[in-house]
């Protein structure tokens, strides 16, 4: 089983590497994909799953990441997806500053300013080439998860940064602002 690596890991703080053609080929992006997912499956913490993962998250210095939304209750489900060497090409004027966590860092949530749309180039698992828009929390993940490819943690990011427990006690309305 795949665990995800501590804030400090080199990993989280390197821009990665492109999936090769070769990679694709060996094996080497389908065993990756099995241990993000892995990984995110088995992340629980307080009630709190995850819906994305980032290769760097497991360690590997890969440009991809996955959504698969964990979350039983959320009346707007995720779709699945999986980038290999993700480019966001488009993002909207108008931003948002949002709530954001992370696996990689559990006992802290911050304000990010986030565009509201993006559009997102990548590969899937089979090497194919794909574009899909996202507005809401999809672009967020999108952005966030790109994010890690390049080294950067949402409280690089974060406006303000609150631990577990101060976030806890915010009303909602300041802590998702």
């Amino acid at each position: 089983m795949s665990k995800l690596v501590a804030e400090n890991h080199q990993a989280l703080h390197s821009i990665s590497e492109s999936v090769t053609e070769e990679e694709f080929k060996d094996g080497t992006v389908k065993k990756l994909i099995k241990k993000m997912r892995d990984a995110l499956h088995s992340y629980n913490v307080d009630g709190y799953v995850g819906v994305a993962i980032a290769a760097p998250q497991i360690g590997v210095a890969k440009r991809v990441f996955l959504v698969e939304d964990q979350s039983k209750d959320r009346d707007d489900a995720l779709p699945f997806l999986v980038a290999i060497n993700p480019e966001i090409i488009k993002f909207s004027k108008k931003t948002n500053v949002v709530g954001e966590g992370c696996l990689s860092v559990p006992e802290r949530y911050g304000a990010v300013k986030r565009h509201s749309n993006v559009t997102l180039r990548a590969m899937d698992e089979n090497g194919e080439v794909y574009e899909r828009g996202a507005g809401g929390l999809l672009a967020q993940i999108f952005q966030h998860e790109c994010d890690h490819l390049d080294g950067t943690l949402f409280i690089d990011r974060a406006e303000q940064v609150w631990t577990k427990k101060e976030a806890d006690e915010l009303p909602l309305r300041e802590a998702n602002s």
